[in-house]
């Protein structure tokens, strides 16, 4: 099982980024697919998550600016980023539970800028 991280970058607060992970597998194999993200001195934290059946679930600093999707076509989990803080500003890693055990992307940098 192998996850790509792709999207990230530089931006100006309160501009946009999308992030996608696309996955080695057809996603319908995964359960719970993710984004999380860790800020320098922090510990990662939960971003976003959506099971197979589209329940999602947002941390409370992201909702109403981030939305996650699941592209079943393109075997991709997105992360639309609206409205980016400087607060927003950390490396970003998908995630994916495949038969029950846990599957990390390389992480992606995302960079808000004041």
């Amino acid at each position: 099982v192998q996850l790509q991280a792709s999207g990230g970058g530089l931006v100006q607060a309160g501009g946009s980024l999308r992030l996608s992970c696309a996955a080695s597998l057809s996603i319908f194999s995964f359960g719970v697919m993710g984004w999380y993200r860790q800020a320098p001195g922090k510990q990662r934290e939960l971003v976003a998550t959506m099971t197979g059946d589209g329940s999602t679930l947002y941390a409370e600093s992201v909702k109403g600016r981030f939305t996650i999707s699941r592209d079943n076509a393109k075997n991709t989990v997105d992360l639309q980023m609206n409205s980016l803080k400087p607060e927003d500003t950390a490396v970003y890693s998908c995630n994916a539970y495949w038969r029950g055990y846990p599957y990390w992307g390389q992480g992606t940098q995302v960079t808000v800028s004041s």
